[in-house]
């Protein structure tokens, strides 16, 4: 990659640009590992699909993200970034973004809740023609604006909002083609919204392809997941029994990584399914109140709340370790906690004790993503193929503007099939092609046997 160096007049907020050097270092040490991505970009900078478009994009501000940002503006597009967690951002991607590519970035890790309001209402004031979600914060709040719910709305957000006029306000979505949700948690909120009858514009679940849930959900949420507990705790996994609540594509990663690290592993479920799936895979399968008792360690990866409730913890052995891997910190009761128990005392870079009824329970990175608190998220060889979604999708959304109801999409299966070809043919695997005999065979239902 060659950074052409911008300047630094642009719309930001970054914790320092002085640290612009790493983050370019780094973001160049992932594109090496990002081969889909770097001939989406080859192809953008010629044909400039979204050439003229504005697109705000709400997504951990990694090395990863950089390499997605910078394809977004090589396609044409004037893109604005915020971070979609307040302890994801990487504060030496963010400088570089904004000094060497000129990319309007709002991200500061550690920022606190107005902050990171504030860089998502700067996200918005951006008025984009296209946004690009993880967790359909952006979304959201175009729909608070929309619908006239400011009480809904954070501070920042409905401060701006109020200055508006009505007029304004209703037209805040109207111009807008449509956006791209990366995570099932944001894409369980779009769903809800789409069932109530709400969603103004169309919307691509990047996080349904094939090519994302598969091996990001599973791979990288595995591996980087493991990767943030041992860099914040330095435990040893063998021998030790970890729990993990959520047998969906994330869970699974955990549970296949954990248990090859040596520990027993036990899995929570509400889905009976899922459960027995995970008791088929060689997991031992209980309720939470059950698991609570004996867990070492504990990492939720629902999407849903209170996972483990105060009720769990009280359960819970001297020295146990509480961690979240989903979306929201909200799968942790940690605001009751803090009602009766004494705490937070940091004891580790991203590990607060609290004492519970005598006991000590240790929280990893505020109940936040710890993978991406405490580590450095998923390798930039499973997002390659994640943010390739993304930016096809949003090449699709342009392309075919007005073509799409108001509801949550597919990825085409193109661009899914797509995808998987060029990362087969980085990795140099071939595959076999059906033969014409062969397609007539499994297009016909009288061939016989």
């Amino acid at each position: 990659m060659t950074a052409k160096t911008a300047t630094t007049d642009i719309p930001s907020d970054v914790k320092d640009l002085n640290l612009a050097d790493e983050g370019r270092r780094r973001t160049e040490w992932a594109e090496q590992f990002m081969p889909v991505l770097r001939q989406i970009r080859a192809r953008f900078e010629k044909e400039r699909p979204l050439k003229g478009k504005k697109l705000s994009a709400c997504l951990h501000v990694t090395t990863e993200t950089a390499n997605l940002g910078i394809t977004l503006k090589a396609g044409g597009a004037d893109v604005a970034l915020c971070a979609s967690n307040p302890l994801s951002t990487q504060d030496d991607v963010a400088a570089h973004l904004v000094r060497d590519h000129g990319i309007k970035t709002f991200a500061i890790k550690g920022e606190d809740k107005n902050t990171y309001y504030e860089h998502i209402l700067a996200a918005l004031v951006h008025q984009p023609d296209v946004t690009m979600d993880d967790g359909a914060d952006l979304v959201g709040a175009l729909h608070m604006i929309a619908l006239d719910r400011l009480d809904d709305l954070e501070i920042p957000v409905r401060r701006w909002v109020e200055g508006l006029s009505a007029k304004a306000r209703k037209e805040v979505v109207s111009h807008l083609i449509g956006s791209t949700e990366e995570t099932t948690t944001g894409v369980i909120r779009l769903r809800a919204m789409a069932e109530e009858g709400v969603l103004q514009f169309p919307v691509i679940a990047v996080n349904d392809s094939q090519t994302k849930h598969l091996f990001d959900n599973r791979y990288g949420t595995g591996q980087s997941t493991v990767d943030g507990i041992l860099r914040a705790t330095n435990i040893l996994l063998a021998g030790s029994t970890v729990v993990v609540g959520g047998y969906g594509w994330c869970g699974r990663g955990v549970a296949m990584r954990a248990r090859g690290a040596g520990a027993d592993v036990i899995v929570t479920e509400v889905d009976a399914v899922r459960a027995l799936e995970a008791r088929m895979d060689g997991y031992r399968v209980m309720p939470m109140a059950a698991a609570a008792r004996i867990g070492d360690l504990l990492v939720t990866l629902t999407g849903n709340t209170s996972v483990i409730n105060v009720e769990h913890m009280r359960l819970m052995k001297d020295g146990a370790i509480i961690a979240n891997s989903g979306h929201f910190n909200v799968e942790l009761d940690l605001e009751p906690l803090a009602k009766v128990a004494k705490g937070p005392r940091r004891v580790r870079e991203f590990v607060e004790e609290w004492m519970l009824d005598g006991k000590r329970l240790f929280v990893l990175a505020e109940g936040r993503l710890i993978n991406l608190a405490a580590a450095e998220g998923h390798p930039a060889s499973v997002m390659d193929m994640s943010f390739a979604n993304q930016a096809l999708a949003a090449e699709h959304l342009v392309k075919q503007a007005g073509t799409f109801g108001k509801a949550v999409h597919r990825v085409p299966a193109e661009i899914d099939r797509r995808v998987a070809e060029l990362k087969l043919a980085s990795m140099g695997v071939e595959i076999d092609t059906l033969t014409p005999a062969q397609q007539k065979y499994l297009a016909s239902w009288d061939a016989g046997t």
